[in-house]
C-alpha cells in the first residue's frame, strides 16, 4: 500500500498532520491512489504509522475539504479526486499496435511462433510436473552457471546432434542468446572489435553496442563471410551463424569454415558461433557445428530451443572455449542465473528421456513437408511475380515481390487481409519473411490465397506499367 512508505519526519517543524496530508494529496495527484479506492481506517493508519488518531483525522478532514477524499458513513474514506486531465508524471503511452495486429490476424505466418498442434506439450507438461513434485529443488535459487543436470544433458545432446565438444563445466545456461552474449562481452578484452557478416543481426549488435564494442559489417559471398574483408576489418572477434546465414540460403561450406578457424587460431582471435536451429535442417544432412572442428578452442558456441521446443521456454546455452572458461569461473560468483530453475530441470529430464531427439526427428519431417507445400502454393499463386528463398533453419521463406511498392506497405496490405508476415529490418528496406512453423499445414493454401488477394492489385498495376 502507498501509506506503507509515506515519508514523515518526526523532527520537522511542519506538523505531522500537514506532512501526511501533503503526501496523500501527492499520491492522488500522481495516480498512485485511484478514484474510488478505499483508504485505511483512521485506527488502522494510526497503528501502522505509529501516530495519534487525532493526527490522522486532521489530515483526512483537510483532504475531504479539498475534495481529494470523501467520507461515507459506516463505510470509511474513499479517494474522490481523479488525476484524469492533469499530468503530474510523464507517462509512457500504451502501444496498442500489437493488440490491433493480433485482432487482425487470421493466418499467422510470423517467424516467432510454432504450430501448437505439433508442439510436444503433453511430454513437456509431464516433465514440468515431475520437477514441481521435487520439493527439495523448489526452495533455492539454483546454480549460477545453470543446473548441473541440464549442463550434463546438454553436453551429451549437443555432441550427438551438432558434434559440439564441451564438458558440463564449460557450459553456461541463460535466458536466451542476448543474455549469454552479455556474459561473453564481460569476458572480452575492452579493445575488442566485433565483425558480423552483412546484413548483420540486430539483437546481437545491440548487445555489443551496449558494451561499447566497435562493430564492423563484413561482406560475403555464396561460401560465407569474405576472408579478405574480414582481415581488412581488423576485427578480433567474429560473430557468425554458419548454419543460418541471412544473406544466402546455404550454410557455410567446410572449406570456408576451416578458413575461419585458421583466422581465429593464428592470431588468438575469437569466433562466436550462433547455431540458431542448426539441428533443424531437413532438406540436407546438417553440417556439424563450427565448434566441432575447433578442438574446444577459439570458438564460443551458442544454442537454443525456441523452435524445437517452445518459444516461451527462454533457455539458451553457451559452450565456452578453454580460454574463456577460466576467466568466467573467476567472475561467476558475481552473476545471477536468469533462466527458471524449474524449466531448466524440466528440460534436463526431457533431454535425458530422449524426447528432444524424438521431437527433432519428427519436426524435420514435418517442416520438410510444410516448406514444400508453401513453395508450391506461392509458386502457383504468383507465378514469377514473387521470388522465394528458403531460410531453412529459420523455418521461413524470404518473399521478394516484383512490385516497387515499399516492403512495409506490402506487409501492411497482407495484414489488412488477415495474413501476418514479418518485416526483418536491416539496411535498406529489409526482408519480408513468411514463416511456416506456426501455421497448420492445412491452413497454408488458404493463407497463400489471402496473400494473393492482398498483393495481386499492386502486382498487376506494376505489370501494367512495365
Amino acid at each position: 500500500m502507498v501509506y506503507d512508505y509515506l515519508p514523515l519526519d518526526q523532527h520537522s517543524k511542519k506538523p505531522l498532520y500537514q506532512q501526511l496530508y501533503e503526501q496523500i494529496r501527492r499520491a492522488v495527484q500522481e495516480g498512485h491512489l485511484s478514484q474510488g479506492e478505499k483508504m485505511p481506517s483512521i485506527r488502522k493508519l494510526a497503528e501502522d504509522l505509529e501516530l495519534s488518531r487525532t493526527t490522522i483525522e486532521a489530515a483526512y478532514q483537510q483532504l475531504c475539504v479539498e475534495g481529494y477524499l470523501k467520507s461515507k458513513p459506516q463505510s470509511g474514506y474513499f479517494v474522490a479526486a481523479s488525476s484524469k486531465g492533469r499530468v503530474y508524471l510523464r507517462r509512457i503511452p500504451v502501444d496498442n499496435y500489437r493488440r490491433i495486429q493480433r485482432a487482425l490476424v487470421k493466418y499467422n505466418l510470423g517467424t516467432d511462433v510454432v504450430d501448437l498442434q505439433n508442439a510436444d506439450l503433453l511430454r513437456w507438461k509431464r516433465c514440468v510436473k515431475d520437477v514441481l513434485n521435487r520439493r527439495d529443488v523448489l526452495v533455492s535459487y539454483g546454480e549460477k552457471q545453470g543446473e548441473q543436470e541440464l549442463r550434463e544433458a546438454l553436453s551429451s545432446y549437443s555432441y550427438s546432434v551438432r558434434g559440439v565438444v564441451s564438458t558440463a563445466d564449460s557450459i553456461v545456461i541463460g535466458a536466451g542468446t542476448q543474455q549469454l552474449l552479455s556474459v561473453l562481452c564481460g569476458l572480452l578484452p575492452r579493445d575488442s572489435v566485433i565483425a558480423i557478416e552483412e546484413p548483420g543481426f540486430r539483437q546481437a549488435e545491440q548487445v555489443f553496442q551496449d558494451y561499447g564494442f566497435p562493430l564492423r559489417l563484413v561482406g560475403g559471398d555464396q561460401e560465407g563471410i569474405s576472408m579478405r574483408e574480414l582481415e581488412a576489418s581488423k576485427a578480433s572477434v567474429l560473430f557468425v551463424s554458419p548454419s543460418n546465414r541471412m544473406k544466402a540460403r546455404d550454410a557455410i561450406p567446410m572449406s570456408r569454415r576451416f578458413e575461419i578457424l585458421n583466422w581465429a587460431q593464428q592470431r588468438g582471435r575469437l569466433v562466436i558461433e550462433d547455431d540458431y536451429n542448426g539441428e533443424l535442417r531437413y532438406s540436407a544432412k546438417p553440417i556439424p557445428a563450427l565448434q566441432s572442428l575447433s578442438d574446444g578452442k577459439r570458438v564460443a558456441y551458442l544454442g537454443s530451443f525456441s523452435k524445437l521446443l517452445l518459444p516461451s521456454v527462454r533457455i539458451g546455452y553457451l559452450a565456452m572455449p578453454e580460454e574463456l572458461a577460466y576467466p568466467y569461473w573467476e567472475k561467476s560468483a558475481g552473476y545471477n542465473q536468469t533462466a527458471s530453475k524449474i524449466e531448466q530441470l524440466a528440460l534436463a529430464r526431457y533431454i535425458q528421456e530422449g524426447s528432444l531427439e524424438r521431437q527433432l526427428r519428427r519436426l524435420r519431417k514435418l517442416y520438410a513437408a510444410k516448406s514444400a507445400m508453401f513453395f508450391q502454393e506461392v509458386t502457383r499463386a504468383f507465378q514469377n511475380r514473387v521470388k522465394l528463398s528458403l531460410w531453412e533453419t529459420s523455418l521461413c521463406f524470404r518473399l521478394e515481390p516484383s512490385s516497387g511498392i515499399p516492403r512495409k506497405e506490402l506487409v501492411r496490405l497482407a495484414l489488412s487481409n488477415g495474413v501476418r508476415l514479418t518485416l526483418r529490418e536491416g539496411r535498406g528496406e529489409g526482408d519480408i519473411l513468411a514463416g511456416f512453423a506456426g501455421i497448420p499445414a492445412e491452413g497454408i493454401p488458404e493463407a497463400v490465397a489471402a496473400l494473393r488477394e492482398a498483393w495481386n492489385p499492386v502486382l498487376d498495376r506494376k505489370a501494367d506499367k512495365d
